[in-house]
């Protein structure tokens, strides 16, 4: 016995050396890596299944749970038993607010400090405006976390009786997909996501309260909080990007399928549906009303679009970011302006935050190519379909036009790294393959070069 213990205590200490000699960015792989491994294994576990799950279906499960994306092989609800449903939830929970946020978050409660290393990984994890201390910014992401998927679960609670579920059935119901909505996680518990619940009004509210709530980000929330207590004079600049942003794409896409996609026009929740629709893309929340591969061609490229840009950085939702495409398109108005500096609404954007924004823009944009082009190999659906599925997964927002379970061997493989790289960011997995003991000592040469 004390051999093992020896040995346990040999481990963590290896391992904690290990964690502090790579970088921050190296770390939130290996982190959301072992979580997957773990979530993995105990799927593996047959105790846990109704009907057998397969290897790679339980790996997929488990990817994409923790990465909050909510495509699946195979039924989460027929496949696995409470237990196995209990450990697929507590993977997207983990998930959707971050595992060092947790382990900080502890720190917090019981020394009432953290370290410099997990300032270095949070910093990592969330990009987040100087105006916002750490501190402040843990704190609001667990309590905002908790109240909301408790009032989520009991207004839950409250639909599904009204729709005539069991009791028990309900509470579960309820506290599963409360978290899932919240952590945009886009798993649910029926084999149709919510299309038989299309036309009910407080269902599809709750839904989308918890999404935005959790899409909009922390940075939000906090900023919010700030603001409330008096100890901000005004919102950030952040937050009004991302607001105003939010705010006139879920208006765009929600006019365009209202008006333009016909699976809804003979609809008696015509609006709700086509809202829902805008709204599931943006969040990256993944649950669906209307069948997703039943959406017109001009529809479904609109809506892979919206899975492209995605919500708020620091929050639960996937994509590219409203900031980023803000940057963006800042870069491109000051450039035609002939601008020296990048500015957009009157505030000039600081240098370092354009070269984040256009380093994410370049590697996201060519992983969707890379990986469509590929799965374009492996696959023998139609283009439209293969690229709908890559923004999804690497996106991690869970819409599917139904092929996911149809996959091959090797295009579950590439789905599964698409939703693993999506979670942990394009940017940071970059950081992390790149990483350097040393610094290169050759210098480079100053020259230039035509564009």
């Amino acid at each position: 016995m004390t051999d093992k213990k020896n040995i346990i205590e040999k481990f963590f200490i290896w391992y904690k050396k290990f964690q502090i000699s790579k970088s921050p960015q190296m770390n939130l792989v290996w982190g959301f890596f072992l979580y997957t491994l773990v979530g993995f294994g105990l799927l593996c576990i047959t105790l846990f299944h109704r009907t057998s799950v397969g290897f790679l279906d339980n790996l997929f499960i488990s990817t994409s749970a923790i990465s909050t994306t909510g495509l699946v092989t195979v039924n989460v609800y027929d496949s696995y038993n409470f237990f196995g449903q209990l450990i697929v939830m507590g993977l997207f929970q983990v998930g959707g607010i971050g595992y060092m946020t947790l382990t900080t978050y502890y720190l917090l409660f019981t020394t009432k400090n953290i370290t410099h290393w997990h300032n270095k990984i949070i910093g990592a994890e969330f990009t987040l405006p100087k105006t916002i201390k750490i501190k402040d910014f843990i704190k609001s992401v667990i309590v905002f976390t908790a109240v909301m998927e408790v009032l989520g679960a009991i207004c839950f609670f409250i639909a599904f009786k009204q729709e005539g579920m069991e009791t028990i059935k309900a509470i579960w119901f309820s506290i599963f997909h409360s978290v899932s909505a919240f952590c945009t996680a886009g798993f649910g518990l029926f084999n149709d996501s919510f299309e038989g619940y299309s036309d009910n009004g407080f269902l599809n509210t709750i839904i989308s309260v918890l999404a935005i709530a959790g899409s909009l980000g922390f940075i939000v929330i906090t900023d919010l909080w700030y603001r409330l207590k008096r100890k901000s004079k005004s919102l950030s600049f952040t937050t009004k990007i991302v607001t105003y942003g939010f705010v006139l794409l879920l208006f765009i896409g929600t006019t365009l399928v209202y008006f333009t996609e016909p699976s809804v026009q003979n609809s008696n929740s015509r609006m709700a549906e086509s809202f829902f629709q805008a709204m599931t893309a943006m969040t990256t929340v993944g649950f669906n009303t209307i069948p997703t591969g039943g959406l017109s061609l001009p529809i479904l490229l609109f809506v892979t679009f919206l899975m492209y840009i995605g919500a708020s950085p620091s929050g639960t939702a996937g994509g590219m970011k409203i900031t980023t495409l803000t940057a963006m398109i800042s870069v491109l108005k000051s450039r035609l302006a002939g601008q020296k500096r990048i500015s957009f609404l009157g505030r000039i954007i600081p240098f370092e935050r354009l070269y984040v924004a256009t380093s994410t823009f370049t590697l996201y944009t060519s992983i969707i190519f890379l990986f469509s082009f590929l799965l374009t190999f492996t696959e023998s659906f139609e283009f439209e379909k293969i690229l709908f599925e890559v923004a999804s997964a690497l996106g991690t927002v869970g819409l599917s036009t139904g092929i996911t379970g149809d996959l091959t061997a090797i295009g579950k493989v590439l789905v599964i790294i698409l939703m693993f790289v999506g979670r942990v960011g394009v940017l940071t997995f970059g950081f992390a393959l790149l990483e350097r003991k040393k610094k290169d000592r050759n210098e480079s040469i100053e020259d230039d070069l035509a564009v």
